[in-house]
Formats: C-alpha cells, structure tokens, sequence
C-alpha cells in the first residue's frame, strides 16, 4: 500500500498516541505468569502485541477482552510446567516477544517450544539471548546457532551473573524473567542504562530484586502479585508527531497522556537540545525503581534548530528514534553526528542502512559511517520516493518527511506502520487538519 504525504501547512491540535508497545508486551506476559488475573487497561492493539496474545493463548491463559484496550488475563502462573508434544509459537514480527519470552520458557523443565516468525523475525539475531540462557542450564537450538526458528528447552535453572556486551532492555529482560525460575542471584549488569520497564513491573510484582547502577540482582520467587496494569501512551510512537510539529513551519501540537518514564524521553531531550520547544515535566533519574510509569502532557512548537551530537549511553534511551534524529538534522543548521548506534543494524531492517538511504533519496545530505551516521542540514528536502522495507518507523518516518519536504514523499509499504501504530494516518491527518 502506497500512500503520498504532502507538505500542506502547519500541524495543529492535540493527539492521544497508542499504549506503549513495550510496557503492553510485558504487561501481558507478566499477567501470563501471575497466579490470579489482572486487568490490563490501555493495552497496545496492533500487530506486535495480537502476537503476544496469540502466543500466550497457546501457552494456556486465558485472556478476556472486556471492551476496546481493556482485557483480563487469566495466568497459568510463573512455575506453569508447560509439557509441551509440539509446541509452536508464532511471534509474527515481535523482537520484543522473541526475545523476552525465552527468560520463561527456559525455566519450564520438560517443555520444549520452538519461536518462529515472519521474514523480518528470520533475519534478526537470538544469540544474544541464547548464550545467558545456555550458561543458567537450558537448551537452546536455533537456525545457524543464532536465528529462528528458535526452540528453548527448559531445565532447572541455576543463578549467573552476566554482563551484558551491549546494552539492551529485551536481552536484560530476558535474563531477569529466567532468573526468577533459578536458584540463587542472578545479576546482570549493562554497559549502559537500557529501557527499565521490566524492573519496574517486577517492582509491582513484588519480585525480590534490586539495582545497584548498571547491575541489576532478581532472586527466585514462587509467585507474582499483580491485580492491575495501565498502559500509557508510547513515547516513540509520539515522536513521530513531535519531529514533524519540530519541522513544519508554524506548528503546535500538544501529545497527550504520554509515558514519560526517563529512560523512554532521551529523543526529546535531544529535540530540546536541537532548540525544539519541549514544554511538559519530564521524569528526572533516580536511584531506585518505583512500581509506576509516569504520564502527563508535552507541548511541541516548530522553531529553529541547530545540529547536535548524540551517542554513548544516549543511544540506548533513543535506539528507536535515532532515524527522528536524522530528519531533524535535515532541517537543522550545521552537522548532526550519531555515534554507537550499531544495535540499528539488528532491528526489523538494516535500519541504519534504510534511514540513510531513505532520506538521501530524498535530497538529504547525509552518510553513514561504521557505527552511525553524520547529516549536514540547513537546506531540508526535496522529496520523492522512501520503501518502508517492512519497518514501521520507516514507513511513519517517510510520513513526516513528506510533511516537511518541498514536494511530497511516497512512502512504499505504509501498512507497516500498522505494527505499533494502526491509526497513525488517521492521527497525522487530524493534525493537519487542526
């Protein structure tokens, strides 16, 4: 499905995005483990997390939908002895789900479950996952040693302390998740701060646990304790408007509900660096974890930008809008550099590639280089033609690009976006209508 995007004034009003994908995903699967239900509200309706469902079903829980976003979901508990004959999982085109969900099934001695999904999913590596699950005590067999189709065999796990070569919330998820079923402290400790979403749901669990900078420590627990879950509105998937208010002149939009967890905000803080005007109260760091994910208002107003520099450990709070950041730099005055931001490689494209080949098909002024890439703004684009190549941040990135573009952008595949935002044309349409 092609769609045309054209640059038709300015973007106005106020817009609601979707559940957070990442918190959804979790949300359900640690309500799959719980003893007794919980209600979820605001849950994620797309693509990724129908696959988390789906999945879930098959591993025997129920899940009620009561009404749109709102569901109850029935756990089979976190010690489910899940015996298995021919167990297949499909994760459609779920990283997330592929990734986390092995931490359980590894615990589950005697079952055996084999993951599998779409083309995008066969090329996106598990080794990372694979390896710290191999070292607690399961058996991992994968395609080549490190693509699906995946099948995790469970065992009696036993405690590791593990360090992380790269930071990354779905590999530290997943660690966490087994060492819950294994004996003794599991830790696991991270270059760099990733995504906390999962200590702060073992927080609510009341899972032992406790962080210590980078290391995070998760003591074995024979149940979970959660009643009920409320989904905010997804970070990255507002950026999308954020970027084009930054970029189309004249525009103000305010993005409601928004989780603004600190380690999900680094894109604004960039935007806010770059001379966007962010005005909403973003969550400070702090030194413990709290069972909660703040929420509240941001307001975004179109003004001039400068280029700046983003890596180190930025990079992993922003690894889903580093594209954002190159558009940005398109418009910006001077040179935007993006530094140790090879983890793009690895999501559902080759996304480093695909940002920048993409906008330089569309007049941008910008190369890769061994770990990022440098944009050199102050002249926009021109427009023309992007393939969102399967990637839903590529096809909504395309979007905004022909916003702010001279001429119009055809995004190529823009059912993509579907996967963590099926109403996005709707949303941008009622902005550019405001």
């Amino acid at each position: 499905m092609n769609r045309t995007f054209t640059p038709d004034g300015p973007l106005r009003g106020q817009v609601t995005p979707p559940a957070d994908k990442s918190i959804s995903h979790r949300a359900a699967l640690f309500g799959a483990m719980n003893d007794a239900p919980v209600t979820v509200r605001n849950y994620l309706d797309a693509d990724d997390t129908q696959s988390t469902l789906n999945a879930l079903r098959a591993l025997g829980a129920g899940v009620d939908e009561s009404s749109p976003g709102e569901m109850v979901i029935r756990g089979v508990g976190l010690h489910a002895a899940l015996e298995t004959t021919e167990g297949r999982l499909d994760v459609g085109n779920s990283g997330t789900l592929l990734r986390l969900l092995p931490g359980w099934l590894a615990g589950q001695a005697g079952s055996a479950w084999t993951l599998d999904g779409d083309e995008s999913i066969r090329r996106r590596p598990i080794d990372r996952v694979a390896k710290p699950l191999r070292e607690m005590g399961a058996t991992v067999d994968a395609r080549e040693e490190r693509f699906t189709p995946m099948t995790v065999h469970g065992a009696d796990l036993h405690a590791i302390d593990y360090t992380l070569p790269v930071a990354t919330a779905q590999v530290k998820s997943c660690v966490l998740i087994a060492g819950m079923l294994a004996s003794g402290q599991t830790s696991v400790t991270e270059p760099a701060q990733s995504r906390d979403h999962t200590e702060r749901m073992l927080a609510r669990a009341r899972v032992p646990f406790e962080r210590d900078g980078l290391t995070v420590r998760v003591s074995a627990t024979d149940e979970l304790e959660l009643e009920e879950i409320t989904v905010p509105a997804d970070p990255s998937s507002a950026a999308f408007h954020a970027a084009a208010a930054a970029i189309v002149p004249r525009s103000r939009i305010v993005l409601c509900d928004i989780g603004l967890n600190w380690t999900r905000t680094a894109f604004f803080r960039v935007l806010e660096r770059m001379g966007g005007v962010v005005v909403g109260e973003l969550e400070q760091p702090e030194d413990g974890i709290r069972g909660v994910e703040p929420k509240g208002d941001l307001d975004i107003t179109q003004a001039p930008l400068e280029a700046a520099e983003v890596g180190g450990d930025e990079v992993p709070l922003a690894i889903d809008e580093l594209p954002l950041v190159a558009l940005l730099g398109c418009f910006a005055e001077g040179e935007t550099v993006v530094r140790n931001a090879e983890e793009l490689r690895v999501k559902e494209t080759d996304r480093l590639a695909a940002t920048v080949d993409g906008l330089r098909g569309l007049g941008a002024d910008i190369e890769a280089t061994d770990d990022g890439f440098v944009v050199r703004g102050g002249r926009g684009l021109k427009g023309g033609r992007i393939d969102a190549q399967g990637d839903h941040r590529m096809a909504m990135l395309g979007a905004v690009a022909g916003l702010a573009s001279r001429e119009g952008v055809e995004v190529v595949g823009m059912e993509a976006a579907g996967v963590s935002y099926p109403g996005f044309e709707d949303d941008l349409a009622s902005l550019r209508g405001g």
